[in-house]
């Protein structure tokens, strides 16, 4: 047989709520710790008098005693656990696992017997129900009758409120009243508040985060007093569950917090934690109301009657020799700043959260304390409004989540090593892992690099494309730039205008003169300001090569039928998102041939292109544009006042489409200009015509 015994799933009646959590039978010590609370009853093996198993509600449960007076329930066990736990009992504890069968007639008359802190209820002396008194929260007598009621817990769809007992009148001892007697009895061990007697000490107008506001604190043998100018609270030392001394970040103060359960309430507010603030300048000289030998006897050395020192330390130190309880204060863990919290928000209020060695609590607004037994994984996520802060998101085994936002990037690292020490499950290790393990400022930095953009890699291969094509175009058909379509009718007439009168040789007539002094600097701001703002719009031809796809598009059509197969029901965009994480997390030999592919493409794309052009493709469409030019410029000059003359000599000489000035070379326009002018000078309203006609007007007609 094994040293120990354990059972998972056993559940503990807690005031009228089933609370599960494991149990353990050692040699030495039965214990018992709560999935809920973390809170854990021992009990010594030499304590134990009694030990009954019953038939219960959940399958089987086993009733301790023990001879100080105290009564343990456990349920939930099979009715195969009975032999093993016989033995264990009989081998170790020599205490005798008997079985006690409860009585199911239904009867509401029987004998009512108090056993230690239990009150129970019996038929033919089988137990019919037994109510923990520590659960009893008043008791009131009548006639003949008792009312037991009792305190609620929040955790349970539906609460017993009160049960009445008839005692009837007895002729026993004189003098004695039965409902007395047992409602005496039943007060005895209830979980009823009297403060009688004086305080042991009474702190004065602390100030207190929740419940907001400043109380005096009365401290009493059994149980702690708030009075402040509104509200009272009372709480029972025995609903403490945890203590912790946090310092804040600024050094200059403390947080002294009480965990409870159950919470203190006041109307339909739970407040499961007791937090104060303290200065740490404070100081107080403190006197306890008891005897030094009455304080040496009950505390054992842990208080002395006179003590002076800080306020927090005094608190701290008076409620831990009263509860019983360790504090528990921050350990190894420290800050970018050298503070051992990290500031952070939750929900709507910002705080700071503390990492200790057996969990993590955040204070103040409002007080979360999560132990790392209940967490089932933890997350680093990027901020949601700036990637100057990450959040920090913490799942439970009870599936709640809890996100701490708005954490500086800086405590990133110290964070990330805390947890990874600690051994929690972090859901993208994998990822942090991948990155080499970087610090803060590599994962949450200002640009998207962590993150494949597909769009915006397609749209820079497309640019790049793009810019090569137009090169090419231009070096072969030259530039058009100054063309601007989109350009007012005066400015276009000016600019041909000053081309002409530009070109034109040192024997030009009056007439050229005045055309090149009308609006002489508008000519120059017209050619600058409307370059960059306009770009010409290119004709597409549906018989060109079409452009190489990049090294992601490649992979993404081969792979975009997978992606949906593995993925029922994934939209077009969240296919984009998807890829472009696969695509991040695709190996580089794998990266390397799809780029392999892509420069295929292009090369096959450059040889196509090559052999389109040589074909002749790609100059119907600047002949287009070319005419489309000389059309324009024809219909803006006829616009222009004293432009009839020239209107008429145009229409006979057959001028579908000309070159622009653009299109010439200089040499070109220079012969081409008094070849025109050696043709059409026969006259003299001949020659003034070819004086102000542009020298590609003249050249195209020609050809």
């Amino acid at each position: 047989m094994s040293d120990t015994l354990e059972f998972n799933d056993i559940y503990q009646e807690v005031k009228g709520s089933w609370n599960d959590g494991r149990l353990r039978f050692s040699k030495q010590t039965v214990v018992y710790k709560s999935s809920k609370t973390g809170k854990v009853d021992s009990i010594s093996v030499p304590e134990l008098s009694q030990a009954l198993w019953r038939r219960v509600c959940l399958g089987h449960g086993i009733k301790l005693c023990t001879s100080t007076g105290h009564v343990y329930k456990y349920d939930g066990f099979k009715d195969t656990d009975f032999e093993k736990i016989s033995e264990y009992f009989k081998a170790n504890y020599k205490v005798e696992l008997t079985e006690k069968d409860m009585c199911v007639k239904g009867w509401n008359w029987g004998t009512a017997k108090f056993n230690g802190p239990l009150l129970s209820f019996e038929v033919s002396d089988s137990p019919v129900f037994e109510i923990p008194l520590a659960s009893v929260s008043q008791c009131a007598t009548g006639k003949n009758e008792v009312t037991v009621e009792f305190h609620q817990n929040d955790d349970t769809e539906v609460s017993l409120m009160e049960v009445r007992f008839y005692v009837p009148p007895t002729t026993g001892d004189e003098g004695a009243d039965p409902v007395e007697a047992f409602a005496q009895n039943v007060l005895s061990k209830a979980d009823v508040i009297q403060a009688t007697g004086d305080a042991v000490c009474i702190f004065r107008e602390l100030q207190c985060l929740t419940p907001r506001g400043r109380y005096d604190i009365r401290i009493y043998p059994t149980f702690l007093h708030l009075h402040g100018k509104t509200f009272d609270y009372k709480i029972p030392y025995t609903t403490v569950l945890r203590l912790f001394l946090l310092p804040h970040k600024d050094q200059r103060q403390m947080f002294f917090v009480i965990s409870l359960d159950p919470p203190i309430k006041q109307g339909q507010t739970r407040y499961h934690f007791l937090i104060l603030l303290f200065s740490k300048e404070e100081d107080i000289n403190l006197t306890l109301n008891m005897s030094e030998e009455e304080v040496e006897r009950r505390f054992e050395g842990k208080l002395n009657k006179n003590m002076s020192g800080s306020l927090y330390e005094m608190v701290s130190r008076v409620m831990k020799a009263l509860v019983n309880r360790k504090i528990t204060v921050p350990g190894n863990f420290q800050g970018h700043s050298g503070a051992q919290c990290i500031t952070c928000s939750y929900k709507a209020s910002s705080g700071l959260l503390y990492p200790l060695e057996r969990g993590f609590i955040y204070v103040h607004k409002p007080p979360v304390h999560l132990r790392f037994e209940e967490i089932s994984c933890v997350n680093f996520a990027r901020g949601t409004t700036t990637t100057r802060s990450f959040d920090f998101e913490i799942e439970t085994k009870q599936g709640n989540q809890y996100t701490f936002s708005s954490i500086e990037r800086e405590e990133y690292g110290k964070l990330f090593d805390f947890v990874n020490a600690k051994k929690l499950s972090i859901k993208n290790r994998g990822f942090k892992e991948k990155k080499g393990m970087k610090a803060s400022d590599d994962m949450y930095s200002d640009s998207d690099d962590d993150q494949h953009d597909a769009y915006l890699e397609r749209m820079k291969q497309e640019g790049k494309i793009r810019e090569e094509a137009n090169d090419s175009d231009d070096s072969e058909a030259g530039s058009d730039e100054s063309f601007n379509p989109g350009e007012e009718d005066d400015d276009i007439a000016e600019e041909y205008d000053s081309k002409a009168s530009a070109s034109e040789s040192s024997g030009d007539d009056a007439d050229s003169e005045e055309e090149k002094k009308k609006k002489p600097s508008k000519k120059a701001k017209i050619v600058k300001e409307k370059k960059p703002r306009k770009k010409e719009k290119k004709m597409k031809d549906s018989s060109a090569p079409k452009r190489p796809m990049s090294a992601y598009m490649l992979w993404l059509n081969s792979s975009r039928e997978r992606i949906k197969a593995e993925n029922p029901g994934i939209s077009v965009t969240e296919i984009s998102k998807k890829a472009g994480e696969m695509w991040k997390q695709l190996s580089k030999d794998k990266k390397e041939e799809w780029e392999g592919k892509a420069e295929e493409a292009k090369k096959e794309y450059e040889r196509a292109m090559k052999e389109y052009r040589e074909s002749g493709g790609g100059t119907s469409g600047s002949s287009k544009k070319e005419r489309k030019k000389g059309g324009k410029s024809e219909k803006k000059k006829k616009k222009k006042p004293g432009a009839g003359r020239e209107r008429e000599k145009e229409r006979p000489a057959g001028n579908d489409s000309f070159k622009s000035r653009e299109f010439i070379s200089s040499e070109e326009s220079s012969s081409e200009s008094d070849r025109g002018k050696g043709r059409k000078r026969k006259g003299s309203d001949v020659e003034e015509e070819a004086v102000s006609t542009p020298p590609s007007s003249e050249e195209s007609g020609s050809d």
